[in-house]
Formats: C-alpha cells, sequence, structure tokens
C-alpha cells in the first residue's frame, strides 16, 4: 500500500469527459483569462504595493512585481503543459498525483488549502475595510464592534461586511459557474479601466525627486531596501500572483482546456504584470514611498495629488470590485481542489457531491462559506499574507519538478502545449520560488510546518485508506 501511488493519465483524461453528473464546459479562453485577471488584481495591487514599497523596496517595487512575475513565468510555462495534458479540475494537486504520487498530491492539496481560503479570508478584511470608507464617503459610519474582530482591535467584536461578502459569493458560486464567471467579467472590466485611468492620469503627476534613488540604500537588516529589500518585496507581493493558479482549477469547465489553458494561464500573467509595474511606477512617483507606512488604501493616498479627487469614490468601488472579484475567483478553486481530493476518496464523499440542477460541488462552497467567514469575521489574518505566499511558492515549486518527472517517464504522451527549455525552464521556476520563500519571515515557515503537520495526519488516519486506488 504504496504512500506514492500513481494515477495514470488515461484515468485522468477519462475523468475529464463530461457527463451528466460532472461539471459543465461553460468557460471560453477569454473568460479563463478574465477569471485569471480576476484573480491578480486586487489586494495585491491596491494594497501590498504600499506595503512593499514602505517596508521593503521603496520606488523599486516595480522590481519586486518583476521578479515574482519572472518565478511566475517559469512555474505558468510548467502549469501550462499540464493544463493542457490534463485538462481536469484540481490544479497542482491533480497534477502530483500523475507524477509524484498520493502523498504528494494531498501534501500540495492540503497546501492549496491555506492559499486560498486564508486569501479569500485575507482579501475579505480589506474589503470590508474599502466598504467602510466608501459608506464614509455617504456619511454613514458602522460602529466598531460591527466592522472590526475583538482580536484585531479594543472595543472590536465580529467583521460584519467581510462575512457577509463571503457569504454572497459563496452563495453565487452555488448558483453557477457561468453565472460566476459573467459577474467576474464584469468586474474585471470595471477594474482595470479605473487601474489604466489611474496610470493614464496620475503619469503626468510623477515627480521624479520621489524615485531618486531608484533602490534605497540597505538598512543593515535583510529585507530592509536594498536588493534583499527587492526581494522580501517579490515575497510578499507573490500573494497577488495566484491568478492563473486559480485558471488551472477551472480546468474541467473549460470549453476547450487544450488550448483555452495555455491562453488563460499565461494571457492572464502577461496583462496583470505590465498593469502592476505601471501602476506601481505611478504611485511611488506621485508621493515618496516613507508615505504608505501603515497605509491600508495607497492608491486612494497617492491619487489625491492629482487633483482627480472627484474620482476618489470611482477608485475606492473600483477597489471594491476588485477585492470581490479575487474573493469569488479563491473560493471557486478551493472548492475544486476539494472536489477532486473527494473523488478520489482523500476526503468524505461530501465534498465531491454536485448539485442535480446546477451542476457545481454546492456542499463544498458551504463548507468554505463557513470556513472562510469564521478566518475574515474573527481573525485577524493581515498577517497571514506571508503564509498564503509561502503556500502559494510551494505549490509552482512542485509543479515545476512534476514537469521534469513527466518528461522523463512519459515523454510519448500528447501534449498540445510544451513547456520550452526543459529542464531549464522548470529548475529555474524552482529556484526563483526557493529563493522567494527563503526570503519570507520565519514565522511564515513555522506556520506552514504546523498546518502540514495537520495535513500529513489527516492522511494516514484517513485518507491512505479511504484512497480510491487502495480498493
Amino acid at each position: 500500500m504504496s504512500i506514492f501511488r500513481k494515477k495514470s493519465l488515461s484515468v485522468l483524461l477519462s475523468e475529464a469527459d463530461e457527463s451528466e453528473k460532472g461539471l459543465k464546459r461553460t468557460l471560453s479562453s477569454g473568460a479563463l483569462v478574465a477569471l485569471g485577471i480576476g484573480a491578480i488584481i486586487g489586494a495585491g495591487l491596491f494594497s501590498l504595493t504600499g506595503i512593499a514599497a514602505a517596508d521593503h523596496a521603496g520606488p523599486a517595487v516595480t522590481l519586486s512585481f518583476v521578479l515574482a512575475a519572472v518565478g511566475c513565468a517559469f512555474a505558468g510555462l510548467c502549469y501550462a503543459e499540464f493544463a493542457s495534458m490534463i485538462p481536469v479540475a484540481g490544479s497542482a494537486y491533480t497534477y502530483s498525483y500523475a507524477t509524484m504520487g498520493e502523498f504528494m498530491a494531498w501534501i500540495i492539496g492540503w497546501d492549496l488549502v491555506l492559499e486560498y481560503a486564508l486569501g479569500a479570508a485575507t482579501v475579505g478584511v480589506s474589503w470590508s475595510g474599502y466598504f467602510n470608507k466608501l459608506l464614509h464617503e455617504f456619511g454613514i459610519e458602522m460602529p466598531l464592534y460591527l466592522t472590526k474582530s475583538f482580536a484585531e482591535v479594543d472595543g472590536g467584536g465580529i467583521n460584519l461586511p467581510a462575512i457577509v461578502i463571503v457569504c454572497l459569493l459563496s452563495l453565487l458560486l452555488m448558483r453557477g459557474t457561468k453565472e460566476s464567471a459573467t459577474l467576474n467579467n464584469f468586474l474585471v472590466i470595471v477594474k482595470v479601466a479605473v487601474v489604466i485611468l489611474f496610470i493614464v492620469l496620475g503619469w503626468k503627476f510623477i515627480n521624479p525627486a520621489n524615485h531618486t534613488p531608484y533602490i534605497p540604500a540597505n538598512t543593515g537588516t535583510y529585507g530592509e531596501f536594498g536588493w534583499s529589500g527587492i526581494a522580501s518585496g517579490a515575497a510578499l507581493v507573490f500573494f497577488a500572483f495566484i491568478g492563473f493558479d486559480a485558471v488551472s482549477t477551472a480546468a474541467q469547465e473549460a470549453k476547450n482546456p487544450k488550448k483555452g489553458m495555455p491562453v488563460g494561464i499565461l494571457g492572464s500573467l502577461a496583462v496583470c504584470t505590465v498593469l502592476y509595474v505601471l501602476f506601481s511606477h505611478v504611485m511611488t512617483g506621485l508621493v515618496p514611498f516613507q508615505v504608505f507606512k501603515g497605509d491600508a488604501s495607497p492608491a486612494a493616498t497617492a491619487f489625491k495629488v492629482t487633483g482627480y479627487g472627484f474620482l476618489q469614490m470611482g477608485l475606492i468601488i473600483a477597489i471594491l470590485a476588485g477585492y470581490t472579484s479575487v474573493i469569488l475567483v479563491m473560493l471557486m478553486g478551493q472548492s475544486r481542489v476539494f472536489y477532486s481530493m473527494s473523488n478520489d476518496g482523500l476526503l468524505p464523499k461530501f465534498f465531491g457531491d454536485i448539485h442535480p440542477k446546477f451542476r457545481t460541488p454546492w456542499k463544498t462552497n458551504i463548507f468554505f462559506m463557513f470556513f472562510v467567514s469564521i478566518f475574515a469575521g474573527f481573525v485577524p489574518v493581515t498577517d497571514l499574507g506571508h503564509m498564503v505566499s509561502i503556500g502559494t511558492l510551494l505549490a509552482f515549486s512542485l509543479v515545476c519538478i512534476g514537469v521534469i518527472v513527466m518528461r522523463k517517464k512519459m515523454p510519448d504522451a500528447p501534449r498540445s502545449f510544451k513547456t520550452p527549455l526543459v529542464p531549464f525552464v522548470p529548475i529555474m521556476g524552482v529556484v526563483v520560488c526557493g529563493y522567494l520563500m527563503y526570503s519570507l519571515p520565519i514565522e511564515a515557515w513555522i506556520r506552514l510546518a504546523i498546518w502540514m503537520g495537520l495535513g500529513v495526519a489527516i492522511y494516514f488516519f484517513y485518507g491512505q485508506q479511504k484512497s480510491k486506488l487502495n480498493k
């Protein structure tokens, strides 16, 4: 009863065939690109940019985004090959099952819980903060005990807006993937339009003095400016690049996954990288980067100097749209991973049940609606952004290794998209992701070890015995 038993490629492909009980294929290549953009443009652009600039990289936060994007590009090319070969829901979990065996697949699936669920909770709390700013513009002030958790501030109670948005989007996901994608497409159009408007209007107000020096001297502490600061900034903003990973979780719902998955993954990554670099360049050029210290809304702070104050409310609305689509895609990605793990017997059948009418994993959506709401409503999760990043980096590294394994063990398997320059590209993906993981604080590693220890225990006490491959 080996923990390294693998699922054959033929079995995976048979699972991808649509049936009356399967997930419904409704997503076009354009919808997949929009899905990726929906997950990428959000907290990373509107909140983490300021934190990374003030605490780590200064104006060179643009280079942090470039470094993070390089790691994503290497991993994205590997993801694209797998997604075109194995168009099955589950993302890196499914790919690991085919290449490195069941135990490694469980590890990566459990890691994705950390990545998506806590990511959705973190963005939910940020969404709540901007929602309260919007209410303030209309002269409405919600009491502190309804907008902050008791663990976050004195006098706090529950973060009600964060819970509400998580629940509403979970209910939408139960209703259907097509309906969720339609809302996501609208939100993507709104926030991309405002991001471009911010870049165009703000460009002429850039003060070159704010970009001097472009790379502030290191303070003597690793990660505080200098080149190490750029790396630490990249590790922090990596949280914002999990969008194309979320695209791969929807492979079983793509109309033409062999074509659509590479387009969705690489297309969303390319578009968002360009927007990130331009946006952060403008933002740090409008005001000195030190202004962003402790600022949860740096984009709004920077935009004030442009003189376009009348657009302030529009900017807040766009940020809310951005956060909404991020939460939507993260919740969707998480439910698809648990759906795949349940179908393999590693989790109870409950998580794999498909709604008879809407054909969505609705019970999984309900479970994560409550699970994510607890974190969003009662736990100050802003410091868990590092946990999301380290989980993402681990997933990317395993996918890169998986491509090398698959090329060696199944060189003749049909591939509609092939990762170029193997093994150079996947090896560089592991190197860059490993370097960024090294740049994260030790607390992130400790929390990851605790979470993974819990996952290993669940696998050996339940998953290993219940696995379909065990039968």
